[in-house]
């Protein structure tokens, strides 16, 4: 049932092209990750940034957990820590992304669903999301100024999911094996479908 469920959602996101909206790369993009409905990977950060010494030593997972028809949910838990999921949600202009962070109460962040949309077509493999307005005020609010300027990124290959986040000063990629799923975890703190 639940391959199902997961089948119906990769074929409504290929639906995604007939809404108004130029169906390339951005709906071939969102297909490639609801391809993974269900499956989980393991990864590691193939950076070297002294800022990411907190995951260095620590399992690294991603779970597509959720794919419904404009939207797929990506929990990525870092050790124990099930507070992290991306959510993509393909619009009218193009790819949102957004940073859904929760405590270990299921409650939300104060640095919660922030992230920007592209302002590109990017291909079917990367999708680049420059911080978008609201985010940038989340920031100022909560003195993280730094993050004003950030650029996240996904890839998503036959073999290699990756996201990205880049600013001045700032490089953090981690890169997650396609090639091997492995079993999946615990939904990420306050998980709601």
């Amino acid at each position: 049932m639940r391959a199902a469920l997961f089948a119906t959602a990769a074929l409504a996101l290929t639906g995604c092209a007939g809404q108004g909206r130029a169906p390339e790369p951005q709906d071939r993009f969102m297909r490639a990750l609801a391809a993974h409905c269900g499956k989980a990977y393991a990864g590691r950060v193939v950076t070297t940034d002294a800022a990411d010494a907190s995951f260095a030593g620590k399992p690294l997972v991603m779970h597509v957990a959720a794919c419904e028809t404009d939207r797929v949910r990506i929990p990525f838990h870092v050790g124990e820590d099930r507070s992290r999921t991306w959510v993509l949600t393909r619009a009218a202009t193009g790819v949102r992304l957004k940073h859904d962070h929760r405590h270990q109460d299921g409650t939300s962040d104060v640095l919660t669903m922030y992230g920007g949309d592209t302002t590109t077509p990017g291909t079917p493999e990367r999708q680049d999301f420059p911080v978008d307005a609201e985010s940038i005020a989340l920031f100022r609010a909560n003195d993280r100024a730094v993050s004003v300027t950030n650029v996240w990124a996904m890839e998503v290959t036959p073999t290699r999911f990756a996201y990205e986040l880049r600013r001045p000063g700032r490089h953090f990629r981690v890169e997650f094996d396609l090639t091997k799923p492995i079993a999946t975890p615990p939904m990420p703190w306050g998980w709601k479908d």
